[in-house]
C-alpha cells in the first residue's frame, strides 16, 4: 500500500512568514496572560482553574511549536473544546471571550484561504453558545435560546468583529508580501533582460563590424587590386597603344572612386554617422560618377523603392561591380540600367555594348561568384546573359522588404 502523506500546513517556502514567526508567541503569551488574569479574578474558583488552565497552556504549546499538520491540531481543537467548557463552568464566563478570541488568532494565522477562517469563526461561535448553555444547564439554570444570545451577543460581537478586523489585516499583510514577490521577481527578471539585451547589442555591434570588415575585403579590396592591374597595364602598352592605355586608365580611375566610395561608406557605418540617402539617391549617384571623366554613356530608369540597408548596399555594390566590369572586361561604352518594383520583387537590369563572350565560356571570378552568395542570402537570384559581340546583361531579382528573409 502505497504511504499517504500529509499536508503541510500553508506556509511560505523557506523561512517561515515573519506575521506566522512572530505572531504566534505573541499569541501565546496573551494566552499565558489571560489565563493568569482569569485565575485572579476567579480567586475562589483557583484550584479547578489552575490545572485547566495548565493543561490549556502545555496543549496550545504543543499545537503551535510540535505539530506540523492539520490532522494533530484538530485533536488540540477538540481539547480546547473541552477545556473551554470547564473555564466556563467555574469562571461563570468570565473573560471566556477573550481566550476564545487569542485561540482562534493561532488558527486564523495559519489559514492562507479566507473560508477556513469563516468556518472556524461560524463554529467557535457555536461552541461558545453551547458551552454556555452546558454550563447553565450544569448550575441547574433553565436554558432558552433567546436568553442565551441576547446574554451572550456582546460576545459573540466581539468575536466577528476580531475575526473582521484580524483577518482583513492578514489579508492585506499577505497581499503586500505577495506584491512584493512579485516585484522583487519583475526587477531580477527586467535585470536579467537588461543584462541580456546589453549582450545582445554587443553581439550585434561585433556581427556588424565583421560585416562591415568583410566587405571592406570583398569590395574596397577587389576593387584597389584591379585598379594596380589596370594601371600595371596601361604602362606596359602606353607607347604602343595610348588609345587602349587611356582607357583602362579611365577604368581604374573609375574603380578607385568605386574603393574609395565605399571606403567612406564603411567608415561612416562604423562611426555610426552614415548619411540618409534614399536608394535612388545613391544609384544616380554610382552612375554618375562612373560616366563622369570616362566619357561612357548611361541610360537609367530607376523606381523610388524602400530597401533595408543589406538589400540596398548590395544593389548599389552589383551596379559598380557591373559597370567596372563592362569597362575593364567588355571595353563597353554604354549602359542601359533599370530598377523595377514588379509583383512584390525588385528587378535589376544591367546591359552595356561591349564585347560580350560565348555563354558557355563564361567563367566566373570572384566578383560575380560573391554575387550569386550575396542573391541567395538575400532570398533572390542572379543571373547573366551574354553573346560574342552582343554585349553582357546581368539580371537580378530581390524580394521587397517583409517578402523574404535573410538566410543565415
Amino acid at each position: 500500500m502505497r504511504e499517504q502523506t500529509q499536508e503541510p500546513l500553508n506556509r511560505p517556502e523557506g523561512k517561515e512568514n515573519a506575521i506566522f514567526r512572530y505572531g504566534r508567541v505573541i499569541v501565546f503569551c496573551l494566552l499565558v496572560f489571560m489565563l493568569i488574569v482569569l485565575i485572579v479574578v476567579n480567586l475562589k474558583n483557583w484550584y479547578f482553574l489552575l490545572p485547566i488552565s495548565a493543561v490549556l497552556l502545555i496543549e496550545n504549546s504543543v499545537k503551535i511549536w510540535a505539530f506540523k499538520t492539520y490532522p494533530p491540531k484538530i485533536v488540540c481543537y477538540v481539547l480546547d473544546m473541552f477545556a473551554l467548557l470547564f473555564l466556563t463552568y467555574f469562571s461563570d464566563g468570565t473573560l471566556i471571550s477573550i481566550i476564545y478570541i487569542i485561540i482562534l488568532s493561532e488558527f486564523y494565522l495559519t489559514q492562507e484561504k479566507l473560508a477556513g477562517s469563516i468556518a472556524m469563526c461560524v463554529c467557535s461561535a457555536a461552541i461558545f453558545l453551547g458551552t454556555f448553555a452546558i454550563s447553565n444547564a450544569l448550575d441547574g439554570e433553565e436554558v432558552r435560546v433567546a436568553n442565551l444570545i441576547a446574554s451572550a451577543f456582546s460576545d459573540l460581537l466581539i468575536i466577528a468583529i476580531h475575526f473582521l478586523v484580524f483577518n482583513f489585516a492578514i489579508q492585506i499583510y499577505r497581499k503586500n508580501k505577495e506584491i512584493t514577490g512579485t516585484l522583487v521577481e519583475l526587477n531580477a527578471s527586467n535585470e536579467k533582460l537588461r543584462l541580456a539585451y546589453n549582450e545582445l547589442q554587443e553581439i550585434t555591434v561585433l556581427e556588424e563590424r565583421q560585416r562591415i570588415a568583410k566587405d571592406i575585403h570583398d569590395t574596397a579590396g577587389h576593387s584597389i587590386t584591379t585598379v594596380i592591374m589596370q594601371t600595371e597595364a596601361a604602362k606596359l602598352i602606353i607607347d604602343n597603344d595610348p588609345t587602349d592605355a587611356k582607357r583602362k586608365i579611365s577604368a581604374a580611375n573609375l574603380q578607385a572612386k568605386h574603393a574609395l566610395e565605399e571606403l567612406r561608406e564603411s567608415v561612416h557605418l562604423l562611426s555610426g554617422t552614415n548619411e540618409y540617402l534614399s536608394l535612388k539617391d545613391k544609384l544616380a549617384r554610382i552612375l554618375h560618377e562612373s560616366a563622369d571623366g570616362t566619357g561612357i554613356a548611361v541610360r537609367s530608369d530607376v523606381d523610388d523603392i524602400q530597401l533595408c540597408d543589406a538589400k540596398s548596399r548590395f544593389v548599389c555594390n552589383t551596379l559598380k561591380e557591373g559597370i567596372s566590369n563592362g569597362m575593364r572586361h567588355g571595353g563597353a561604352t554604354a549602359f542601359y540600367f533599370e530598377l523595377k518594383d514588379r509583383d512584390g520583387q525588385i528587378s535589376f537590369l544591367l546591359s552595356d555594348n561591349g564585347a560580350g563572350m560565348d555563354l558557355s565560356a563564361l567563367r566566373e571570378g570572384f566578383g560575380l561568384t560573391g554575387m550569386h552568395r550575396r542573391a541567395e542570402s538575400l532570398g533572390g537570384q542572379v543571373w547573366f546573359e551574354t553573346a560574342q559581340d552582343e554585349g553582357f546583361e546581368i539580371h537580378l531579382t530581390l524580394p521587397k522588404d517583409g517578402g523574404g528573409e535573410e538566410r543565415k
